[in-house]
């Protein structure tokens, strides 16, 4: 059993054991709490790694990924291939070369909805030893993450689903009659 299943079996077994215990849905999750406490990069992507683990079965990698600050220019230059018909602004992207995440300037730590590109990001990060047909293909997963962890701390995720899903389907987007 993965170890974050294990903690969370073990945690319902103490709450059945121990009536007076305050039940989960009378409490905070508690990635809302550790998320809003991190005073550093690190601890923020650790408290995001354990949610993580908690709600996927790919696993943390050995090494946890560089994560940058940069402007959008910076971004847009590093995206080239990867670049996704999703519409907006470029917020964050990952680039699995250097193990590494960017995050377009503006971007606070204290912003659930900045947060969670940095969440998106990070799932990247656990699918990237993983064969995908496409890179696209690991969009829609990615967003799911950051749609229910955004839900769980207020706001919702504004994302054109159909560009996402057409994106994940991996097929060619020029295909003319003759």
């Amino acid at each position: 059993m993965h170890r974050s299943r294990l903690a969370v079996a073990l945690a319902m077994a103490l709450i059945a054991l121990c009536p007076t215990l305050p039940r989960a849905e009378s409490m905070t999750p508690a990635s809302s709490i550790v998320w809003q406490r991190s005073d550093n990069m690190t601890t923020l992507v650790s408290s995001l790694d354990v949610w993580l683990d908690a709600q996927t079965d790919w696993p943390r990698r050995d090494a946890a990924p560089r994560v940058r600050l940069v402007s959008l220019w910076e971004a847009t230059a590093r995206q080239g291939g990867t670049a996704s018909f999703q519409r907006g602004r470029l917020r964050g992207l990952y680039d699995p070369d250097r193990s590494e995440i960017l995050l377009t300037r503006p971007w606070n730590p204290r912003t659930a909805e900045d947060v969670a590109v940095l969440l998106h990001e990070l799932t990247h990060h656990r699918q990237a030893p993983h064969h995908w047909y496409c890179p696209a293909a690991q969009e829609l997963p990615a967003y799911r993450l950051q749609e229910k962890w955004l839900s769980e701390q207020g706001p919702s995720l504004d994302v054109n689903w159909v560009a996402v899903v057409l994106d994940a389907g991996c097929t060619p987007r020029d295909i003319h009659p003759e």
